[in-house]
């Protein structure tokens, strides 16, 4: 998929998978491009609703690089907690080797990469949100952190998407 599309109707929704909640919003807003549609939907910050958008307006190479942006963003975070494991930088690199270089090998390589950096995040998720639990059960501020914590995460989001926006008026690159 690609950008290329100039009016996103109920049809478009529909076979994109919109929810039925996001479809009437969307239709209600006579909105007359996908940018605009994005644009839209950041300044009423329903940036999740603006990400499905921005990745269904994608071609791959693009949604790979949107991929690899939005990992890098949190990269640090992950190396400062598990600062041996090389897993993540690894997909990344792969991932982009493969945009750049889009052979057989390159494709195994990000793959098997990719996998193996989402078993590591999946495994660091998991013991994130057990110790997180085990912090707000002893102590009552972490619901203070918890709100600090997921209002960093809207921003994050938001700095992403707009990257979207950035790779689709870019073009296929």
């Amino acid at each position: 998929m690609n950008m290329k599309i100039t009016k996103i109707d109920r049809k478009w929704l529909e076979e994109h998978g919109a929810c039925s909640e996001g479809k009437e919003w969307f239709l209600a807003q006579n909105i007359l491009s996908p940018v605009e549609g994005v644009r839209n939907l950041l300044a009423k910050d329903k940036v999740d609703w603006a990400n499905w958008l921005v990745v269904r307006l994608m071609s791959h190479t693009q949604q790979v690089r949107y991929a690899v942006y939005a990992a890098k963003q949190v990269l640090k975070l992950y190396e400062v907690k598990y600062p041996t494991d090389k897993r993540p930088r690894q997909a990344i690199a792969a991932a982009l080797g493969f945009v750049d270089n889009p052979t057989e090998h390159n494709r195994i390589a990000a793959h098997g990469a990719a996998n193996a950096a989402y078993a590591a995040a999946n495994a660091a998720a998991y013991a994130t949100y057990a110790a997180a639990n085990a912090a707000y059960d002893a102590v009552n501020a972490a619901a203070n952190v918890a709100y600090a914590a997921d209002a960093a995460n809207a921003a994050m989001k938001r700095k992403i998407v707009l990257y979207g926006l950035k790779l689709l008026k870019e073009g296929g690159r």
